[in-house]
């Protein structure tokens, strides 16, 4: 073999070598995709159940990440925007309801309507149509069904989670039998929780933590609420938010409740609490305790009904994830009825799937015994937790918890509030 064809011999070698070198680096990349998602867990437990779920899932060329949100308040969805812009962000992540028309607007999040079109089998009518208007809401056109800005993870409502062996101990009526007879009321409500509260110096009847969904039920149920009809104005000051907020404030100005602003939960968990008002989201943790407990629905008060909030929130995908397709294949694989029924069972939420399988299933999720009470509060009427897609939440809510905190913590009088704080909040809207 002469020198020349040597060379030519050696030359096709190594572009051979070449070739397949860079074939296999791409099918490497290929396959190793990786995605990091995120909840806000309300505490260890759930986030040990989100966990689970990540370490279970199987979905071929992806491998996932999980890493529980740091914190249960708004500055969750504050550090979530701070990383979006800085680049990162994780691929997806959990928002509640009220936040979806701020950053779809921002342009922090995809639009998965194409997506979700070319998917064999997907239908927005699988879940709640309340979330789901809001979730293919396009503000361009203001119709809704045209954009997907996400899935929905989850509903729930409120309920009081109570310490039977307390309410025993005070001589009080159940409250599952007064709700049972129609005598749920507010007046029931402060019977019980000042004779809780009587019990002793750390020892107290009720507690609510500190933001809109708590101190918004109180409104609610006396027939007010946040925003004008058409959402469009505050309407924190009617007669009927106002006698609603009054009723908070008494509330905790009579010392049968923990003081606002401080963590109810703690106290609950360690048996000194007769009544703590929290969602589904808290079950996994209450079932650690070591006393007597149960749920009961929210006491009715001048509206004539609970006054309950319909909670939801949804997975949704960072709009600048390298990985748009498989960032889908993934809120599909978080809201299929599997993963749904492995949440509900662990205790942490509702379905937001609409099956009557579903919800027959989850009320044999327990303890609580009486799971009935959380979807009563489904059928009754509940005002929806929804983003404000003409005006701004973030401007909106964090003058509204400033005016109530101050309300609720009797640095301000009820009047005082009614006089200044729409004028502010209305701000928040264009």
């Amino acid at each position: 073999m002469n020198q020349k064809r040597v060379l030519l011999l050696l030359s096709l070698l190594l572009v051979a070598s070449l070739v397949l070198s860079a074939y296999g680096t791409g099918i490497a990349q290929e396959e190793e995709i990786v995605l990091r998602w995120r909840t806000r867990p309300d505490n260890q437990e759930e986030a040990d159940v989100y966990q689970s779920i990540s370490d279970s899932l199987e979905l071929e060329g992806i491998t996932l990440e999980y890493e529980p949100g740091g914190s249960e308040t708004a500055s969750y969805q504050d550090v979530l925007k701070t990383e979006l812009a800085s680049g990162t962000a994780p691929d997806v992540f959990w928002i509640p309801g009220t936040d979806v028309a701020d950053f779809a607007t921002r342009g922090l999040i995809l639009d998965m309507r194409a997506l979700a079109d070319a998917t064999e089998g997907y239908s927005d009518e699988a879940f709640y149509p309340g979330p789901m208007f809001h979730l293919t809401f396009n503000p361009e056109t203001s119709n809704t069904g045209e954009a997907l800005w996400g899935l929905p993870r989850d509903v729930s409502t409120f309920a009081l989670y109570i310490n039977l062996d307390l309410l025993a101990e005070a001589g009080v009526d159940d409250p599952r039998e007064l709700e049972a007879n129609g005598e749920w009321t507010w007046e029931a409500f402060m019977e019980v929780a000042e004779a809780v509260s009587a019990l002793g110096d750390d020892v107290q009847g009720y507690g609510g933590s500190a933001w809109w969904g708590p101190y918004g039920v109180w409104m609610n149920a006396a027939g007010g609420g946040f925003f004008s009809e058409d959402r469009s104005a505050c309407a924190l000051d009617t007669p009927e938010a106002l006698a609603g907020l009054q009723f908070a404030q008494d509330l905790y100005a009579s010392g049968a409740a923990v003081p606002y602003g401080e963590d109810p939960e703690p106290p609950f968990r360690s048996g000194n609490l007769g009544m703590f008002q929290n969602g589904r989201w808290a079950t996994p943790g209450i079932r650690t305790v070591e006393f007597e407990w149960d749920v009961v629905g929210l006491p009715a008060g001048p509206a004539e009904h609970p006054g309950n909030w319909l909670f939801w929130g949804a997975y949704v995908v960072n709009a600048n994830t390298p990985h748009p397709e498989a960032a889908w294949e993934l809120v599909q694989a978080l809201t299929t009825a599997e993963v749904q029924g492995v949440v509900a069972e662990l205790g942490a939420n509702i379905p937001s799937r609409v099956s009557e399988e579903a919800l027959d299933a989850f009320l044999a999720f327990t303890p609580p015994a009486n799971n009935q009470a959380f979807l009563d509060g489904l059928a009754n009427s509940p005002t929806a937790e929804g983003p404000l897609w003409a005006g701004s939440w973030p401007d909106f809510v964090s003058v509204m918890d400033t005016a109530v905190s101050s309300l609720l913590t009797g640095e301000t009088t009820v009047e005082e509030f009614g006089a200044t704080v729409c004028d502010e909040a209305n701000k928040a809207f264009p």
